[in-house]
């Protein structure tokens, strides 16, 4: 028996990125008269986003609409922890900012923006066939824990 693909549903799939989460923003003009993104970040972000899904998803790529959590993970500045002796500890300073909020991590939407191409197919990604299927989207940035690699967790839930 055989079973029609349009038929079958994808399962929600969790997975955890390594790496530098990179905001899709403005492009700019090349010396040759080419446009490219601005921030040379952003490449290997979408790259680290499909090795993941490469290696962490088996099922079916998602054609409908879907439900995507992102979760943004960004180191703490050094200068954020206390230190004694010289030597930086895990404590942090009492002004340390709880959110993270720095313009040096970018806009929350221009980093949805690199997500969610990184996990579309129409931009070499492999979860969804486009990111339009996004219909409802959940995003947050934070610093990581102590010992915690940045990065992003990315949840997608078909609908």
């Amino acid at each position: 028996m055989t079973v029609n693909p349009a038929i079958v549903q994808a399962e929600p799939f969790s997975m955890r990125v390594n790496g530098l989460a990179a905001p899709q923003g403005s492009k700019v003009l090349t010396r040759w008269g080419g446009m490219k993104e601005a921030s040379a970040n952003v490449m290997p972000w979408r790259e680290a986003i499909k090795a993941a899904v490469q290696t962490q998803y088996n099922g079916i790529m998602m054609t409908g609409p879907v439900e995507v959590s992102v979760e943004f993970i960004f180191q703490r500045p050094k200068g954020h922890y206390k230190t004694k002796n010289g030597v930086v500890s895990e404590q942090l300073k009492d002004w340390a900012p709880i959110h993270c909020e720095s313009s040096r991590h970018g806009d929350i939407d221009k980093l949805c923006r690199s997500t969610l191409d990184g996990l579309a197919a129409k931009s070499g990604g492999q979860l969804i066939a486009d990111d339009s299927q996004v219909v409802m989207l959940i995003a947050r940035k934070r610093y990581a824990n102590v010992q915690e690699p940045a990065g992003a967790m990315i949840a997608v839930k078909p609908l």
